[in-house]
């Protein structure tokens, strides 16, 4: 049996919460266990957006239930009228995480039959004390940095194959690979995508999102090779322009590892489309087809190339560069 971080943090936390809250003298001190374990969430930023608005819908709920209780009595039927109406607050609110713990303060202020400022003092500190022990359990998050640059690589090798498997083809009309590559790219960029969210969650005092920013720019890459493998295997015809055109992708295939900028191949594609217009044109039907579908597949390597150079390289996670 496997005890995860966020596990043993809760554990921590709840002990050390009933702890403080016993220790200070508070009323029904047990409580405040609980609202470490209704706190404590999966990122820095998930945590401090729950606390808000628990907090807040305890203080709502604390003048709820002084007014509910005043005006109809210590009822049963009381507590359903005022989470009649308490709920659908919280609701419009948007602090609707917050009806668990209020529930617990509702339930002690009816209790205890007898709404007095000491008792509103009690709650709120027992729920200052809940959520701050939370927010202190939820300050460590183990680092991710090493799962998301490994998927980086493997993303990179998965593309590194695609495009040599379509090298090959290009070269010499063999067809033979059966594609695993590309729903595999595809798996590990949605795995990738939720950790490099979570990573970015856990940045409290900096918005770094790049690796979200360069998992999506590898999703709408590999988006672009799956419209060119179409176009690839129409070609039937070895003409001088397609084993030019192999010859680029081969070489973009090796440059995708750091220190290579996406903006030197937009150049030399510029330079191969000018050199395709200085070419003699198509004689018969079938190598105007061919041709066409040689553009077409130019300007799908350009949609590919200006994806990768609209990620900027100044922003990016740590020693990590443009890549093609």
């Amino acid at each position: 049996m496997k005890i995860g971080y966020r596990t043993l943090k809760t554990a921590v936390g709840a002990a050390l919460a009933i702890a403080i809250a016993q220790l200070i003298g508070l009323h029904n001190f047990a409580s405040a266990g609980i609202i470490v374990i209704l706190c404590v969430q999966v990122t820095k930023k998930r945590s401090l957006e729950t606390a808000r608005a628990r907090f807040a819908a305890c203080v709502v709920a604390i003048g709820f239930a002084a007014l509910f209780f005043t005006v109809f009595g210590y009822h049963p039927w009381t507590i359903g009228l005022l989470l009649l109406l308490f709920i659908p607050v919280t609701v419009r609110l948007k602090v609707n995480e917050g009806i668990a713990t209020s529930s617990v303060i509702i339930l002690h202020l009816y209790a205890a039959k007898d709404i007095t400022w000491g008792l509103v003092a009690n709650e709120i500190l027992l729920v200052a004390v809940g959520i701050g022990v939370a927010l202190l359990m939820n300050m460590y998050m183990p680092s991710v940095e090493k799962q998301l640059k490994e998927h980086q690589r493997t993303v990179e090798d998965l593309f590194r194959i695609i495009l040599k498997e379509i090298v090959r083809y290009l070269r010499t009309n063999e067809l033979d690979w059966d594609g695993k590559e590309l729903p595999l790219a595809a798996e590990t960029l949605e795995k990738a995508k939720k950790l490099a969210m979570r990573h970015a969650d856990n940045q409290l005092w900096r918005n770094e999102d790049e690796y979200v920013r360069y998992f999506r720019m590898r999703e709408r890459q590999l988006e672009i090779i799956e419209h060119m493998l179409p176009l690839v295997t129409s070609l039937v015809y070895t003409v001088e322009q397609r084993m030019m055109i192999a010859d680029f992708i081969d070489e973009l295939s090796d440059a995708i590892h750091p220190g290579n900028t996406a903006d030197r191949f937009l150049r030399r594609l510029a330079e191969m489309r000018e050199q395709f217009k200085a070419m003699p044109l198509p004689k018969t039907r079938e190598q105007f087809e061919e041709r066409a579908a040689l553009f077409h597949l130019v300007r799908e390597l350009e949609r590919y190339l200006i994806i990768k150079s609209e990620f900027h390289p100044g922003n990016e996670p740590k020693q990590q560069r443009l890549k093609a």
